[in-house]
């Protein structure tokens, strides 16, 4: 028991229109659209957006990101020890392994254009994909934040102080994205000293959450790392239960983030981190990782030694002497050790540690 300090996780999530912003404030739920898939072929999205809703913890502020504005949702509620989402009907693989319950169904909304499935409809304004919403995060406020709201420039402004990118300001094309301590903490700053317009936080849309969604469960997931059939899958099922760690990997009450910028400005093509873990003994205000985890479903070779080792040099010249504080970590399913005697000057600094012989996950 005891107050738990709310960690400084955020979720940047980018929306549309009004009238959506204003349904999900008022019933504290969110849920990417996704395609109707149980069976995940190799070229599927799926598990880089199920990624993002593994790093969800008990507490996780919720951001939207509306027409040059930013929103405040609430905290996240859930689980604070494995992702702290919800499967809401069995359109995929995790709602089809629960065999979950449809309780939230945005078909019957006038913007969308209902299927002969439950849950599944098209958008008319996008195009004619059957989408659904597989997943969802529900959160509350307890801050008397919600509706507040900034300029995103005013953000932006801020974050511009950090010779760096960061995630919410390299957002480009992605619709979601995790946030550090560091864009958090000053969010939530501007919008308790400077909100600049309230958005409306009640909707009489005709859509309710009907019963309680199933909690995602480990065992919902993956029983071994090693049977993780791509990057994506692999990094959700870490994140989602960090059970499956090595112990000395595992993260301890920090906050996670996912695909991290870690590289100069550029266009296109930003190098981006896997996995990285942000604790309380805050490097750069927490705009830093203490662990950078970078991941290869096969075995890590010269090209995955050289990615992080490229990571290491990068924050070797923007930030100095901190980047020595920072592990960098080469997660693989076994390593081909010869090749680390090419980064004579790095390979000291990157860990390499193999998943070829862990632990079965202990289901808490």
């Amino acid at each position: 028991g005891g107050f738990r300090k709310l960690p400084l996780s955020g979720f940047f999530i980018t929306l549309f229109d009004e009238d959506t912003l204003s349904l999900y404030l008022d019933r504290g739920i969110y849920g990417f659209h996704m395609r109707p898939e149980q069976i995940i072929g190799p070229r599927s999205r799926h598990y880089q957006a199920l990624a993002d809703y593994a790093c969800a913890r008990e507490g996780t502020h919720v951001f939207f990101f509306l027409k040059r504005r930013i929103v405040y949702g609430g905290q996240i509620i859930g689980s604070s020890t494995h992702g702290a989402f919800y499967l809401n009907g069995t359109n995929s693989p995790l709602g089809s392994k629960a065999q979950a319950p449809l309780v939230w169904d945005e078909s019957h909304r006038q913007r969308y254009k209902p299927t002969d499935r439950p849950g599944i409809f098209t958008r008319p304004a996008i195009n004619d994909t059957p989408v659904c919403q597989p997943y969802l995060i529900r959160f509350e406020d307890k801050l008397g934040l919600k509706g507040n709201s900034i300029l995103s420039d005013d953000l932006y402004f801020e974050l511009g102080d950090f010779p760096y990118p960061l995630p919410t300001n390299s957002i480009a094309d992605m619709s979601f994205c995790t946030m550090t301590p560091a864009e958090v903490r000053i969010a939530l700053r501007l919008l308790q000293e400077h909100p600049s317009r309230k958005f409306e936080t009640s909707s009489v849309e005709p859509v309710e959450l009907t019963k309680i969604p199933v909690a995602f469960h480990p065992e919902y997931g993956l029983s071994r790392l090693k049977e993780a059939e791509n990057e994506a899958q692999l990094e959700f099922s870490m994140l989602a239960n960090p059970k499956f760690l090595p112990a000395e990997i595992q993260p301890k009450d920090e906050t996670l983030c996912r695909q991290v910028p870690m590289s100069a400005f550029k266009p296109s093509q930003m190098d981006r981190a896997d996995v990285c873990y942000y604790s309380a003994d805050e490097i750069r205000n927490g705009s830093i990782p203490n662990t950078l985890i970078e991941l290869k479903t096969g075995r890590a070779g010269k090209r995955e030694i050289e990615q992080v080792a490229r990571y290491v040099r990068w924050l070797d010249k923007r930030i100095g002497p901190d980047s020595t504080k920072v592990r960098f970590v080469l997660f693989a399913n076994s390593q081909n050790l010869r090749d680390w005697s090419m980064v004579p000057d790095y390979g000291k600094r990157i860990k390499p540690i193999s998943f070829g012989v862990e632990q079965l996950s202990t289901i808490s």
